[in-house]
């Protein structure tokens, strides 16, 4: 089975997203340690260690199989596997313990899915299990309770452990649920949405984890704490009209901030929105989101050779990856398949899909520091003002450039020594010191209907103001610079895929462009003084192009106040991309 057989096996029906999850699960199973308590899926390190990484691989795999079992899944080849895993690794005598936990510990993430697991089928992973067993896991699980976790999304981590510590009559703390539901609400911005912590950052852990886990709570407390879920209801459906602008008529989704290694689970909010029954939109509307999205993602090279999901985005790539992705982190992805707990019955599995909603052309959404802008095939967003107070690799990059785009994805660094190593699509970047700086946390900023503002300080010396300003075909920026240094500053345009000598690279005194017989990327000048140049040549640092140059206009900064402008163009006439074919794109 290779990835395009995978995604040929794509459908609509319920029989046909159990076989899909199916044949995903199949190429794992020869991949459980000897006491099947880990699943253990490559040597590639993350910061919590190898042990712990292959208990997170054993753990994230029940976001799909715990749904599939709920939903009526017949296919019980895993469920033995599960019983012994869970049995070894919460025996403190045994080789395969997970261990005792510490503050702010990563099993403390991976025990939602266990408890997930408890809390859908009880008959799978709870009754058969030994008196003895149930002791050992309720002990362990009950260890969230006796230690801090990160004060972000991780908070509900303990909500939903203690659920399934309560659902099966263990000891469980009222306490701490309440503490980490206060830590919830003290994070709520409004309109449905918030922050990931008290910080600004807001990116997919508000969808596919603060209002994933809040849906939870719905589904499984509406009948005890009825008060509190409509309250978690309400924010939802505000929510969803407004992150219902992250995804593109085709499905595809924003690229923008960390974590991207999740892939499909940026559609998990509209699966848990389904499985809690929160009529967010239509079944129908939300079905075709779920649709469209998967069809997108398994068009794409995201297996590798032994059919696992790879660290990467549309193809592996580690050198887009955060320290904490692990060789099984991506089957967080997996959330997405809580669908499948809904019972054949269900209205969802009767309802055609329908297609994407009409949406405004732009939309400001302030509690998101983004101005979005719909067009056929594409989402792009107009960004200021979000840097992470705890930066995690390429925060810059993932959070601070000027526009993200469904189609051309956004840029990572090799280095900041070298121009192309940089890789500043979306950036204003400048050459000084021999190092590269890009904005990375703004001083000021808003965001208006007509426009994006905000004044940032790149390196000591040199102030920005940039304006960006949504228009039919793309967005105009304008900056003005007051510099105390003289350097070279480039003004970059979107990414576009190489296709070696079927590349056509132009630049000349106020423009530069990349383009081939599917589209296009630009920079045109409208004022001030810039040469066209074409930077690129570094591969793996786009996330979706394997291969990619960058337009950008290269201004002369010296000491005083600089303005230019430029108009930004870019375009893909090709309808489905699929990376990865040795031209970087084709059509299915």
């Amino acid at each position: 089975m290779n990835n395009g057989e995978i995604g040929k096996s794509m459908a609509k029906s319920k029989k046909e997203y159990e076989k899909l999850l199916l044949e995903m699960a199949e190429p794992l199973k020869s991949h459980y340690s000897e006491g099947k308590a880990r699943l253990d899926l490559g040597v590639t390190a993350a910061g919590y260690g190898n042990k712990i990484a292959g208990m997170e691989g054993f753990s994230r795999v029940l976001w799909g199989m715990a749904p599939y079992w709920a939903g009526g899944g017949k296919d019980e080849s895993l469920v033995s596997i599960y019983q012994e895993g869970i049995k070894n690794g919460t025996d403190p005598k045994h080789k395969e313990y997970w261990g005792h936990l510490h503050d702010k510990d990563q099993r403390m993430v991976e025990m939602a899915a266990l408890s997930l697991g408890i809390l859908l089928t009880p008959e799978k992973l709870w009754e058969p299990l030994p008196e003895q067993v149930k002791q050992n896991y309720a002990a362990w699980l009950n260890e969230i309770n006796q230690y801090k976790l990160v004060e972000n999304n991780w908070q509900f981590f303990n909500v939903i452990t203690n659920l399934a510590l309560k659902s099966v009559g263990m000891e469980y703390s009222k306490t701490c649920m309440q503490r980490a539901i206060d830590y919830y609400e003290s994070f709520y911005i409004g309109n449905g949405w918030y922050g990931d912590g008290k910080r600004p950052q807001k990116d997919y852990y508000v969808p596919f984890a603060i209002h994933f886990y809040c849906l939870l709570y719905v589904k499984f407390m509406r009948k005890e704490d009825p008060d509190r879920c409509k309250i978690y209801e309400g924010r939802a459906k505000e929510f969803a009209k407004t992150f219902l602008y992250w995804f593109d008529d085709e499905g595809k989704a924003l690229p923008y901030g960390r974590s991207q290694t999740y892939r499909f689970a940026q559609v998990a909010f509209f699966s848990a929105c389904a499985f809690a029954e929160v009529e967010v939109f239509p079944l129908s509307v939300i079905k075709g989101m779920i649709e469209r999205h998967l069809d997108y993602w398994l068009r794409q090279p995201i297996f590798d050779n032994g059919h696992i999901l790879t660290v990467g985005y549309t193809y592996p790539n580690l050198n887009m990856s955060e320290t904490y992705n692990a060789t099984g982190s991506p089957y967080w992805a997996w959330k997405t398949f809580l669908f499948l707990a809904l019972p054949a019955s269900h209205p969802f599995w009767q309802v055609e899909a329908a297609p994407f909603p009409n949406v405004q052309k732009t939309l400001a959404i302030p509690e998101c520091n983004m101005l979005i802008q719909h067009r056929k095939g594409e989402v792009t967003a107009l960004c200021a003002g979000q840097y992470p107070v705890v930066a995690h690799m390429h925060s810059a990059e993932k959070y601070a450039k000027f526009a993200y785009s469904s189609v051309f994805g956004f840029s990572v660094p090799r280095s900041y020594e070298k121009l192309a190593e940089t890789a500043p699509d979306s950036m204003l970047a400048f050459c000084a010191h021999g190092m590269t700086y890009v904005r990375r946390k703004c001083e000021e900023f808003y965001i208006k209907e007509s426009e994006v503002y905000a004044r940032w300080i790149p390196v000591e010396g040199i102030e920005v103001e940039t304006w960006l300003y949504p228009t039919e075909e793309g967005h105009r920026r304008k900056h003005k610079i007051t510099s105390s240094l003289s350097c070279k500053a480039y003004d970059c345009g979107f990414s576009y895929p190489s296709r070696m000598e079927e590349t056509k690279k132009e630049s000349k005194d106020g423009l530069a462009e990349v383009s081939d017989q599917n589209g296009f990327s630009k920079v045109v000048l409208k004022k001030g003084s810039g040469i066209g140049t074409i930077i690129g040549g570094v591969s793996n640092v786009n996330l979706i192009f394997p291969n990619a140059w960058i337009p950008a206009l290269e201004y002369e900064i010296t000491p005083g106040i600089i303005e230019v402008e430029c108009d930004i163009f870019a375009k893909l006439t090709i309808e489905h991309i699929i990376i990865g074919k040795g031209e970087c794109y084709g059509e299915a």
